[in-house]
């Protein structure tokens, strides 16, 4: 039977068949091994997409040259608190003690600027008394009691609060400032000063409050045995790319989540500083105590640095936006250091960097002073020297620091062809509207130039005056458009579309 069946198959099998369906087989898969691509075709498309990887890989330089400028910007207001603040502060009580023997002579006791540093060194001072009653070791012990997911959301918590407490805290040291400097001669529609001061005595105290339970609870997260918490907390920075990159994006969106980076980046390095300093204070300053703290200050670092790369360059690459909007950026902050220093400039630098990073110094500012003063004891005259000593090489600090970015900015303006903005005179007709501006719209209000009359020549004023009118002018021609020069502090809104 077997037989038979080999016999039938050798009989039915037909060669010349066979021999064709292999060509067919062949003539099917030849152009899969020998086909070409012809894509000079369609050369526009694949430039622009070959354009599109060598932006995405230009966009981590791009940021960092950004990051680094608005670091040491940020650096520069916060050693103005340190430096120069208490300097002023002298400078304005001697001029109240010595106006009985000088006599007095105009309409101010004060200056204005004069008078808002009174107050920012009151509130310091205030906040740093009350902060003596908050026990930092309790308040490490008691998170240090929580399980993991509880710190962890914690941890979420405390961000959205800090982002929140920003974003309103420059609105009330504005209206502070700007009801203790008010002319006296206007009808005042405020609750008064003291109200005002208590309020930004209390937001600064909170605030001091918020940063250091995030401090504490990354010093949990540093000095736990598994490391699970901390592994948890960075893990949560790539959860920030989900929530960002997908979203459309403007380039003034654009530019005020990267001020908003520049000023969490800061403020994670001062809090890596005090976690830090209460380390080694524990282990009563052992060098090789530090060399145990690198490695989880390092997972830190570059796990902040990684994630905005990866954020801004995916955002830029699905949004269509070149790497060349981060030099705008750059000139744009240049160009708020160089207006803050002309003798005509309405506000102090450290509020201007403030509304537009919303980084407020003073809050981070008595917290560190807190924690250095807790960590070491100064005690005799060589440690009152060695003080001293630090306080001047701030002081240089500052002053080169100050030196370096000016003549940064003035490049970075120059290749953006906005040097002409700097020379530009306010605006000297009245406003009609006969509404007070705030001290923040004076801040953020740009120098408009209307031609005027030629037989009715503009009245000189006063630097005062000029930044009224300024500020009035332009609430009443402002546009709905916003461009960057008018981007300020918008810190949690970066996902919003005007």
């Amino acid at each position: 039977m077997h037989l038979d069946l080999l016999s039938q198959s050798l009989f039915h099998f037909e060669p010349r068949k066979h021999l064709m369906d292999f060509h067919y087989f062949l003539t099917f898969y030849r152009p899969n091994l020998t086909r070409g691509y012809f894509l000079e075709h369609n050369e526009a498309k694949y430039t622009e997409r070959r354009e599109r990887v060598y932006t995405f890989l230009r966009i981590p330089k791009e940021l960092e040259k950004l990051m680094t400028f608005g670091f040491f910007l940020c650096v520069d207001a916060f050693l103005y608190v340190f430096t120069l603040l208490p300097l002023r502060v002298l400078l304005a009580v001697l001029r109240l003690l010595t106006l009985p023997c000088c006599g007095f002579s105009g309409s101010r006791l004060l200056q204005p600027a004069q008078v808002c540093d009174v107050l920012k060194g009151l509130i310091m001072v205030l906040c740093f008394s009350m902060m003596h009653y908050v026990d930092y070791s309790m308040i490490y012990h008691q998170i240090r009691g929580q399980s993991v997911i509880k710190l962890y959301i914690i941890y979420n918590m405390l961000e959205v609060a800090d982002r929140l407490f920003s974003s309103f805290g420059q609105d009330i040291l504005d209206a502070l400032y700007w009801t203790a400097t008010e002319p006296k001669e206007r009808k005042r529609d405020s609750i008064g000063v003291i109200p005002h001061f208590f309020m930004a005595v209390f937001y600064v105290f909170l605030h001091a409050i918020l940063i250091m339970v995030q401090a504490s609870t990354l010093n949990v997260a540093f000095n736990s045995h598994n490391k699970s918490l901390l592994t948890i907390m960075m893990s949560n920075n790539f959860v920030e790319i989900k929530g960002s990159v997908f979203k459309k994006f403007e380039k003034n969106n654009l530019f005020q989540m990267s001020n908003s980076d520049i000023k969490e980046r800061f403020t994670s390095y001062v809090l890596l500083l005090i976690v830090c300093l209460r380390n080694m204070e524990q282990f009563a300053w052992k060098p090789d105590h530090l060399w145990v703290l690198f490695p989880d200050v390092f997972m830190v670092v570059t796990s902040e640095v990684a994630v905005d790369f990866i954020k801004h360059a995916f955002i830029t690459k699905f949004n269509d936006i070149t790497a060349d909007v981060y030099s705008e950026y750059r000139a744009s902050l240049a160009f708020d250091l160089l207006s803050s220093r002309q003798k005509n400039a309405c506000t102090d630098y450290s509020d201007s960097v403030a509304r537009r990073m919303g980084f407020i110094p003073l809050p981070l500012a008595v917290l560190l002073i807190r924690v250095v003063m807790s960590s070491i004891k100064v005690q005799g005259a060589l440690s009152y020297t060695c003080v001293f000593l630090f306080y001047l090489g701030l002081v240089t600090l500052k002053v080169l620091n100050s030196i370096v970015l000016l003549g940064k900015s003035c490049v970075y303006v120059k290749r953006a062809n906005m040097e002409d903005k700097l020379f530009e005179r306010p605006s000297t007709t009245p406003s009609s509207s006969g509404k007070n501006p705030n001290k923040a719209d004076q801040a953020t209000s740009r120098p408009s130039t209307p031609p005027p009359e030629p037989e009715q020549p503009a009245p000189s004023l006063s630097k005062e005056e000029e930044c009224e009118v300024q500020g009035a002018s332009d609430l009443k021609h402002r546009t709905p458009k916003k461009d960057l020069l008018e981007i300020d502090r918008f810190t949690i809104c970066g996902n919003r579309i005007d």
